[in-house]
């Protein structure tokens, strides 16, 4: 978990090859649903478009049809999901079902202006309308708003939540996150 521009995506990648489990990215599923035209893209991309979260049902729903195609016999990793408290505890149901519980949550911090200057100088190879510079600042705060809270809520729970600095080369994040994990 991570405000966007994170890291999530590439650091949830890694840990995934180094770990040899699946990884579920919803904001990769999502894009893969808008640029196919699905009913769910076109849902989806008005809300992806203004930097707003895209309705619960829709991305849970993208998550148990995941679990359900690939079952994850060693693990998983969620990246970037769950981004509300709803749908956690929507993902606790359905992984209660599954009987496959979380073990834990990967925090990336990093701070405001870093994340407004990775997003607003990507390449453009990824075509994304979600990366202009006042649309980036809403994300960050509906990121503040809506998906901080989802962290605090697993602590109360008693899940591990692993504070990781997101600033460095993917490199050192990535071999931070390794050692926290061996603990």
């Amino acid at each position: 978990m991570g405000p966007p521009g994170a890291g999530k995506g590439t650091q949830g990648e890694l840990l995934a090859r180094h770990l040899e489990v699946p990884r579920f990215s919803t904001g990769e599923m999502l894009r893969e649903a808008r640029a196919q035209g699905s009913e769910l893209g076109r849902r989806a991309q008005s809300y992806m478009d203004a930097g707003e979260l895209v309705p619960d049902e829709v991305v849970l729903g993208l998550i148990a049809e995941a679990l359900d195609d690939t079952p994850p016999t060693g693990g998983f990793i969620l990246d970037g999901f769950p981004r509300t408290v709803a749908q956690a505890q929507g993902l606790d149901a359905i992984l209660d079902e599954r009987e496959a519980p979380l073990d834990g949550v990967v925090w990336l911090n990093v701070p405001e202006e870093e994340l407004v200057r990775r997003l607003t100088g990507r390449d453009g190879s990824e075509n994304r309308t979600d990366d202009e510079p006042e649309t980036v600042r809403r994300r960050i705060q509906v990121y503040r708003d809506e998906t901080e809270p989802v962290v605090r809520w697993y602590a109360r729970k008693g899940l591990r939540v692993i504070e990781a600095d997101g600033m460095g080369s993917i490199e050192e994040i990535q071999s931070g996150l390794r050692r926290e994990l061996a603990r």
